[in-house]
């Protein structure tokens, strides 16, 4: 391992203090002296706070002159509502710069440029846990809106309802734990007004106990129904939003403006369905519980599929155990007629894998036969 791995190591170290879920990307740095001294170390600590160059130029003082920095993602180039981080490092001193990740944004990138034309070193060493750090903001720059994950949980015959209606509870407690967690790594969890309206859900993130956890998304409801003063999502914890639209790229859209980088759609067959045939789905994720229903609500609507020919097919990226359920991650294949207005290949290979919990084991999946 290089040394500058190593410092690229402290400098994830250091951003992981950051928050998981943010419009800014989480960003750690670290200033090392000539001598091999650590000088400096600042992580990102959200929108309209110092970057985490500045953090770290701020601790390293002086010392920061002839010292190199190691920052996670490359030094932004431009004034938002903090100034450039390229002109305090050079302000400080600094002599050389290394960097895991490019910056995606046209309004931010250049930064590595900036600095060479100045007469800094600079140089890009990639780093697989930095571009995890990043892997939601920088999918969605290049997506021009948010990741978006459609999870559902059904039965081995596909139902997420009985004949009756009632489906809770298809899978399993630890299951249910598992899609929570999801819940508070994501940017806004999206529900239509049939969903809000029937199960009156709350939408927050909770542990197995019924406490809140740390990290709440915000609640979207998209439909023009009005949804009851008494419903559970009026309360609790997260902002609630509610669109009265159910086209899928006006709601992506000012989501994007709130600085959302990944949504989970928890709404149902209808809604999801809505949104692949927008070609806004680029994350299939599956409870799958061993269990038949034999009748009742399927869990996929109605995808504009006529033919076998225009067969919607997804790549397994990922199957774990979850109690006695599994849960399968998959991102579509590019299809062999155009899905909607699909025009930007899947991101998956950027996302991080999904939460795990200590109760869970990844499985291999089993060749068709």
């Amino acid at each position: 391992m290089s040394t500058d791995t190593r410092w690229l190591d402290q400098a994830v170290d250091a951003a992981l203090h950051g928050p998981a879920v943010d419009p800014n990307p989480r960003v750690g740095c670290l200033v090392v002296a000539p001598d091999g001294t650590v000088v400096g170390r600042g992580h990102h600590r959200g929108a309209g706070s110092p970057h985490a160059e500045a953090v770290a130029l701020a601790a390293a003082g002086d010392r920061a002159r002839g010292a190199t920095a190691y920052v996670t993602l490359e030094p932004c180039n431009h004034q938002g509502r903090t100034g450039p981080c390229t002109h305090a490092l050079r302000d400080a001193g600094v002599e050389r710069v290394v960097f895991a990740v490019p910056d995606p944004t046209p309004q931010a990138a250049g930064g590595a440029e900036w600095l060479r034309e100045r007469g800094i070193e600079v140089e890009v060493h990639p780093h697989r846990d930095a571009e995890a750090l990043v892997a939601d903001w920088t999918a969605a720059a290049r997506l021009g809106r948010p990741v978006v994950v459609w999870k559902a949980a059904m039965t081995l015959d596909g139902r997420v309802a009985a004949a009756d209606g009632s489906s809770r509870w298809i899978t399993s407690a630890e299951a249910r734990a598992d899609a929570h967690l999801l819940r508070s790594r994501v940017g806004a969890v999206v529900v239509g007004t049939g969903t809000a309206l029937r199960d009156d859900p709350s939408l927050t993130a909770r542990t197995a106990e019924g406490e809140l956890l740390p990290d709440q998304p915000l609640r979207v409801v998209v439909g023009r129904r009005d949804l009851p003063v008494d419903a559970r999502l009026r309360t609790g914890p997260g902002e609630l939003l509610h669109l009265r639209t159910s086209e899928p790229r006006q709601v992506l859209a000012e989501l994007s403006r709130r600085g959302v980088h990944r949504v989970l759609l928890e709404g149902g067959p209808t809604l999801a369905a809505a949104f692949w045939r927008a070609g806004c789905v680029d994350e299939v994720l599956v409870y799958l519980a061993p269990a038949l229903l034999g009748a009742g609500a399927a869990g996929v609507g109605d995808l504009g599929i006529a033919s076998i020919e225009d067969v919607a097919r997804l790549d397994l990226v990922d199957v774990t155990r979850v109690g006695p359920d599994l849960r399968l991650s998959l991102v579509p294949q590019a299809p062999p007629r155009e899905r909607g207005a699909r025009s930007t290949p899947s991101v998956g290979h950027a996302r991080p894998a999904p939460p795990t919990t200590t109760d869970q084991r990844t499985l291999a999946p089993s060749p068709t036969p």
